[in-house]
């Protein structure tokens, strides 16, 4: 364990659906393994971020499919704790991302088996019962950092971000060494924005 001081605690807001979050939310499993930090896991959906706005027809008809993973995350947490969050983001992110399954009722279903929930939480993508627990987490999310972001969100000790947003997932001490700069950075309350354009595609190695 390194001996820098870093936060001791962030909070990560991801939709299942996004490859950046899913990068981000690797790099902090890997910052876990070289830093005292402990991450609270929560929901954010790009189906809610979008709504309201003209996207091609491609990306509304994700956005519609999208709904199932969050509801049924959601829906694990309401009715089975907390903890199942992050367990069933490894397990659907791994099969939506690592392994290219598109398939979200597949994913759901594979996923809830996975971490030991009931099959029958799957129904709960197609429902809006936990809507508002759903949307409640979103706007925490959005709230810290303002309308123009989209996934991830990250806070350390508070302060959010959107972001960071990675291409590939930096290990080992490259991780912490990342994680030791953006917590600097939140340390600072007139900082607020650091960007290029992207070149390179999401890699999951």
């Amino acid at each position: 364990m390194s001996e820098t001081t870093t936060a001791e605690k962030a909070d990560f807001w991801f939709d299942p659906l996004c490859p950046f979050a899913w990068i981000t939310s690797r790099w902090m499993g890997e910052v876990e393994q070289v830093r005292s930090v402990s991450v609270d896991w929560h929901v954010m959906s790009l189906a809610v971020l979008n709504e309201g706005r003209d996207l091609p027809a491609d990306y509304q008809e994700l956005m519609r499919k999208g709904w199932a993973p969050v509801r049924v995350i959601t829906a694990a947490k309401e009715l089975h704790g907390s903890e199942y969050v992050k367990k069933l983001y490894d397990a659907m992110g791994t099969r939506i991302h690592n392994k290219g399954n598109k398939d979200f009722d597949a994913v759901i279903a594979e996923s809830l088996e996975e971490v030991g929930l009931p099959a029958d939480l799957a129904a709960y993508g197609a429902t809006d019962e936990y809507d508002a627990q759903l949307r409640a987490s979103h706007q925490d999310g959005i709230d810290r950092v303002g309308d123009e972001v989209g996934t991830p969100v990250v806070a350390f000790n508070g302060t959010a971000f959107f972001g960071p947003v990675l291409t590939s997932i930096p290990r080992g001490e490259q991780a912490g060494r990342i994680f030791d700069g953006a917590v600097m950075m939140s340390e600072f309350p007139e900082f607020f924005e650091l960007k290029r354009s992207r070149t390179k595609s999401p890699t999951f190695d």
